[in-house]
């Protein structure tokens, strides 16, 4: 930011901090001291707000289920009456005053966006999941926690939040809302809520309703039928009817850069999950592969642990390529895994390289990174775009 001058710092009143800059550095410190508004982009965006907002947040899933939420609700009230904003790509503000009183804007919030939110309150909103992320941001995990669950804050008991049950941190947070709250469930059959029995997708609310059998859906991978039953919830508690849900999730086919099929080349087949951009993203994509695997990982440190990815190569992995800022950690914890199938590259092109030497046909050649890509790409679309 460079430095602000005493005298203009003295009259500012409103300070909008983009996502990217942390709310602790020494200029919002003394702008906060004295007395400044601090809010975020997404506050203001929803300043400027005159229709409904269901939002989405969770450290993984967050893309997926919010497009798959933006495509249903279009379904039924046309293009024109839905915007699609956030983290996901497309600035609040640069929608914001479009909107009106027949319009839902579906947004995609990070817990960087949540940091700097006063008045946001959507409609129904949802936290998909909560695992370690961007620790080198918020430094501890209750901050990360908090963060995310600022996304119900403002809610009350018009409102809907719809929460993951199989995970801990916001199962409990569902006791302790104002909102009214629907779970969803990949383990276990719901009293109330959303989830998967024989391979079926249920809602079960004052009524119940099968959305879908999951080999129905052109996603693969238990992550991807959850983000689709928190989708699905979504749209029915906001009063979708059931086969337009229906109908768009069958439909749905994904989002680009996360476990996106690109090629086959001499019997190897390509897959771009650019978008693993922490261990437990990348995790998805390891179990969504049902062929040896060449795994192209590393990339910016977000102070991750990679233990617990290398454990779930399950002798999936053949080769890991790594390269970027996380090299010889993630070395390191390999060694400590008893995994030593692993060679560096310098650069991306060799990195691809080196991977497509390494598989054999019949193998597949896979970029998750486990990192974000700001060592070497503005962002992990950039990336992706370049491995394909």
């Amino acid at each position: 930011t460079g430095e602000l001058p005493e005298e203009i710092g003295r009259v500012i009143c409103r300070a909008v901090l983009s996502p990217g800059v942390p709310v602790d550095i020494p200029l919002v410190n003394r702008l906060r001291e004295q007395g400044t508004e601090i809010l975020g982009e997404i506050e203001l965006g929803y300043i400027e707000e005159k229709g409904r907002v269901a939002a989405i947040t969770g450290t993984n899933g967050k893309t997926t289920t919010t497009t798959l939420v933006g495509e249903i609700m279009k379904a039924q009230l046309g293009a024109d009456k839905v915007f699609v904003v956030g983290n996901i790509g497309n600035p609040y503000t640069l929608e914001c005053t479009k909107t009106g009183p027949d319009t839902v804007t579906v947004g995609e919030i990070s817990s960087f966006q949540l940091e700097t939110v006063h008045e946001f309150r959507p409609r129904v909103s949802a936290i998909l999941n909560i695992t370690p992320d961007h620790l080198n941001r918020h430094h501890t995990m209750e901050a990360y926690v908090n963060a995310k669950k600022n996304i119900a804050k403002n809610q009350t008991e018009e409102d809907y939040c719809i929460l993951n049950y199989e995970d801990v941190l916001t199962r409990e947070f569902g006791e302790n809302i104002r909102a009214q709250v629907l779970y969803f469930s990949s383990q276990r059959k719901l009293e109330k809520g959303i989830y998967l029995e024989d391979g079926r997708i249920i809602y079960r609310n004052d009524k119940v309703i099968e959305i879908c059998d999951v080999k129905d859906l052109n996603i693969l991978g238990l992550h991807n039928y959850e983000n689709v039953m928190a989708a699905a919830a979504m749209a029915l508690v906001y009063g979708i009817p059931a086969d337009i849900v229906r109908k768009s999730v069958k439909a749905f086919k994904g989002v680009e850069h996360r476990i996106e099929y690109v090629t086959e080349k001499n019997g190897v087949a390509y897959y771009n999950d650019s978008k693993g951009t922490n261990p437990d993203a990348a995790i998805k994509g390891i179990q969504a592969m049902n062929r040896p695997t060449v795994l192209i990982g590393g990339g910016y440190d977000k102070d991750s642990v990679y233990t617990d990815w290398i454990r779930s190569f399950d002798g999936k992995v053949k080769r890991l390529i790594l390269l970027g800022a996380t090299k010889e950690k993630i070395a390191s914890d390999a060694r400590a895994c008893g995994f030593h199938d692993f060679v560096f590259a310098d650069t991306f092109d060799e990195a691809v390289l080196e991977a497509s030497k390494a598989a054999k046909p019949g193998d597949a050649v896979l970029l998750s990174p486990a990192c974000a890509s700001w060592d070497m790409f503005p962002s992990y679309e950039v990336r992706g775009e370049k491995f394909k």
